[in-house]
């Protein structure tokens, strides 16, 4: 792995290695410090099945673990989509298990139980 991923969160890392990468893609490498530094807004725009989502998640997930004594909604990430949605949550929970992140989908097919519990508990979340 790279210089730039040692910048990420030890539990970030963790999971990168359980899941067995040995590397990222290049628009991933270059998401992680400029979402760290918090200096400015970033966009990130590649093609499909770029790797997009954890060039995102990868370095805010390390974030809110650097501020841990923060509690509420950290993350929103809006998707256009139901399908795509339940899609990054099956690929980003593992994360958040890992982290010890709460991670909720949203959208009009998720229980409503499930969304009162994610409004009234305490944990760091993302969404």
């Amino acid at each position: 792995m790279s210089a730039t991923v040692d910048l990420l969160h030890p539990y970030v890392k963790k999971w990168l290695n359980r899941k067995g990468w040995t590397q990222l893609y290049e628009i991933q490498e270059k998401a992680i410090k400029p979402i760290l530094e918090c200096q400015s807004d970033v966009i990130i725009s590649a093609a499909t099945a770029s790797g997009k989502t954890e060039a995102a998640f990868l370095p805010a997930c390390s974030k809110i673990l650097e501020n841990e004594q923060l509690n509420g909604i950290r993350i929103i990430y809006i998707s256009p989509l139901k399908a795509l949605i339940n899609d990054q949550y099956k690929r980003i929970e593992d994360l958040g298990e890992t982290c010890n992140i709460k991670v909720t989908p949203w959208h009009g097919d998720i229980n409503e139980n499930l969304k009162n519990n994610f409004l009234t508990s305490q944990m760091v979340s993302c969404l």
